[in-house]
């Protein structure tokens, strides 16, 4: 009797920018030979990591099934797929919950390409999935020069030889084990709620608090999600992530001047609309933006201007992004507001709860008017890369809530004109600062 065909599929996904232009690539392979059977590479536009992850896996199991159309899960072929992606590999296997909305379907439509106990999964270091991680790039650079990725132009598989393919290979063999449970959790993912525990059959193990242990029986995967340092549990998605762009100078940047909500509202000096050309350049190159959003001001409104020209967005404004109302104090100096102020100035600098001379805000009342707008951006732009375009006074605040740091932290961090910083938000509210006062896009 001659034995069921078997295969290997290996698959990866990669967005430049998470989200950002994204690919995937996923190949075939005779885990025998290392001979390369099919090869699957596209372009999907802006997408998660996650999301081109998944897709790569759909390609190489279609690509599969078109080599053995007839396949079926009792006496059928045998696929086992490797991927460096733990989190695609844990949901299929049936080991980690899947609750994100962008994952249930793919995850789902994954589980119907082949019969659950025809499939099971490897993750592997992302060394080990060369060929894979080259197709994804060769599709992203593809989509780069807004075009398709095409087999005749690969050279991913004369990167990796089958000689070491082959030699890489585990024999494809044994019971699919948990696989079974990873399709039936994933076809049934799109019919269950978010929270709350789910059963599931085979030999699945209990999954509590990140650490896997087989207990016999009918196990149970838990429906807590355990907490991972400052970010979030892989299944939680991709974060709401703020691109914290500081508008480009003013005439009263190079003097030290108090320049808040309260005074002119002056407009960019021409080494300010160079700037905001600069970053403008730079962001079209990254390609990661998807959404604008700027303090009212004109200042921010003309250095997201330049951004959106160039990206084809539109500018959304959110009031509670403006600068502090510095009161008396604007359009003075440091030192002038030493002279003239000097009592108000010493109770400003001890205490976040004391305002500028003249009715200006308190360093208390912008955070909680900052605060405010982070969590209607969140909640808007959850999953998405938004350009905010605002002042020092509100990314420092957005930083110091981020790192849960004290009012003081105000005053030490340096912001430049036309600086970037970043920080991410979690659907757990978490959040984590990537990137403080980056000036390398104006040099």
């Amino acid at each position: 009797m001659t034995p069921p065909r078997q295969f290997v599929i290996e698959a990866d996904g990669g967005s430049r920018g998470n989200p950002g232009p994204a690919g995937y690539g996923a190949v075939v392979i005779d885990p025998v030979t290392g001979e390369t059977l099919a090869e699957a590479a596209e372009y999907i536009g802006v997408a998660t990591n996650n999301v081109a992850e998944y897709k790569g896996l759909i390609a190489g199991l279609r690509a599969a099934k078109a080599l053995v159309p007839d396949a079926s899960g009792d006496g059928g072929p045998l696929v086992h797929v490797r991927m460096d992606s733990k989190l695609v590999v844990e949901q299929m296997s049936g080991r980690w919950k899947i609750k994100h909305p962008d994952m249930k379907p793919l995850a789902a439509e994954a589980a119907r390409i082949l019969p659950a106990s025809a499939v099971t999964y490897e993750w592997i270091p992302r060394e080990k999935n060369k060929h894979a991680d080259r197709l994804a790039n060769e599709a992203m650079d593809a989509g780069r020069r807004g075009r398709q990725w095409e087999p005749s132009s690969s050279t991913a598989a004369l990167d990796t030889p089958k000689s070491s393919v082959a030699a890489s290979l585990p024999p494809v063999s044994g019971p699919p084990g948990d696989a079974a449970a990873g399709a039936a959790r994933a076809r049934a993912a799109l019919n269950r709620p978010a929270a709350g525990t789910a059963q599931v059959t085979g030999e699945t193990p209990q999954v509590t608090g990140g650490t896997a242990q087989v207990t016999g029986g009918t196990p149970q995967v838990s429906g807590e999600t355990p907490q991972v340092g400052w970010g979030a549990a892989p299944d939680l998605g991709a974060p709401a992530t703020f691109l914290l762009l500081r508008h480009g100078e003013t005439a009263l940047t190079p003097q030290k001047r108090f320049s808040g909500s309260g005074g002119t509202d002056p407009e960019l000096s021409a080494a300010g609309r160079r700037q905001a050309e600069c970053a403008a350049e730079a962001f079209a190159a990254r390609g990661t933006v998807q959404e604008i959003v700027s303090s009212p001001l004109r200042r921010c409104r003309e250095t997201a201007g330049a951004v959106a020209a160039r990206l084809g967005l539109e500018v959304r404004i959110e009031d509670g992004l403006r600068e502090t109302d510095f009161g008396a104090w604007e359009g003075l100096t440091f030192g002038e507001v030493r002279e003239r102020h000097r009592a108000d100035l010493d109770a400003w600098l001890a205490s976040a709860k004391a305002a500028p001379t003249g009715g200006g805000e308190s360093f208390a009342e912008v955070a909680r008017r900052v605060a405010a707008a982070r969590d209607r951006l969140t909640a808007r732009h959850a999953g998405r890369t938004v350009l905010v375009v605002t002042h020092v006074t509100p990314i420092k605040t957005l930083v110091r809530l981020a790192l849960g740091a004290p009012p003081e932290a105000l005053f030490r961090m340096e912001l430049s004109a036309a600086s970037l910083s970043t920080v991410a938000y979690y659907a757990d509210g978490n959040a984590s600062v990537r990137l403080l006062n980056d000036t390398s896009h104006l040099r």
